[in-house]
């Protein structure tokens, strides 16, 4: 109980320190960018036409809504989080992961059992969380058109419920499963193929080179499945009656399947994956009545 109780404490604290990181990189996600391009230079030092970056985005933000402006979609946020926390370790806790864990064995097979469980939890955490989701990066988007539709918690559920009925609360969920899925495996599978051969078992410092092999192989496939979260962020908030979910910044799209493909044609794949050293992609330009590359 007290782990769970910390786990929530920690959890809450990071989420409310990361609000204006996130809030800054679901903006630029959707392709609004307030700042014309200025020239700088990259980490090579060579001079190249860049957006501006996490600090001055977040700067402008503050300059129109305040400090606290920065905090949009904090509360719906909060409420994922704590709820995620619990529901991830409920099911781990019924599931039985203690059990693998008392056993000697490092083998694939129990790499395999840990990484299914731990993809049942997750995916249950994110089912139940994701109209909390939903109406964060809605709350959040309404800054293009300075719309005040979804601002209350309570007010949002109603306003989607009389809108889109029970889908609309999971709106983007299927790409943002599949991306969670892909990403645990291909983390986990990594991790361990690494650990087995690459890694000196011989080596005092086995236990911390594994950690970091862990953090580096979890890099790495967030890196890879980026697109889901792309693509599932657009879906959320496609055709929602905001301006930031509707042309010219989105296109009305038919499945998440087809906002992929758009996005693969653009070359947008990537879009909103860095915050610093954004160089303006080749063949777009900027346009500064609609804030945004075309």
């Amino acid at each position: 109980m007290a782990d769970a109780a910390s786990q929530v404490l920690l959890g809450s604290g990071l989420t409310i320190l990361s609000q204006p990181f996130v809030y800054v990189k679901v903006l630029i996600q959707v392709g609004f960018e307030p700042l014309p391009p200025t020239i700088g230079r990259n980490i090579f030092g060579r001079q190249v036409c860049q957006l501006p970056g996490l600090f001055c985005y977040a700067q402008h933000i503050a300059s129109i809504d305040g400090r606290r402006g920065l905090f949009t979609g904090l509360t719906p946020r909060l409420c994922s989080g704590v709820l995620g926390t619990v529901v991830h370790g409920k099911v781990l806790q019924d599931s039985g992961s203690g059990n693998i864990q008392k056993e000697g064995s490092s083998s694939f097979d129990r790499v395999i059992k840990e990484t299914t469980r731990e993809m049942i939890a997750r995916s249950a955490a994110t089912v139940i969380t994701h109209p909390f989701h939903v109406i964060t990066l809605r709350s959040m988007i309404q800054f293009i058109g300075r719309e005040a539709k979804y601002c209350g918690l309570c007010d949002s559920i109603a306003t989607i419920y009389r809108e889109e009925g029970v889908l609309g609360f999971f709106a983007g969920l299927i790409p943002r499963l599949l991306g969670d899925i892909i990403s645990l495996w291909l983390c986990n599978s990594l991790a361990y193929l690494v650990n087995t051969y690459a890694l000196d078992s011989g080596v005092s410092t086995m236990n911390e080179m594994k950690s970091y092999s862990q953090a580096v192989t979890g890099f790495f496939a967030s890196m890879l499945t980026y697109p889901f979260v792309l693509v599932s962020n657009l879906m959320a908030v496609n055709n929602c009656g905001l301006a930031g979910g509707s042309p010219p910044y989105s296109p009305i799209y038919t499945s998440w399947i087809d906002c992929w493909c758009m996005l693969q044609k653009e070359g947008n794949m990537s879009r909103g994956n860095s915050l610093f050293f954004r160089k303006v992609p080749f063949g777009k330009t900027y346009c500064c009545d609609l804030r945004m590359l075309i």
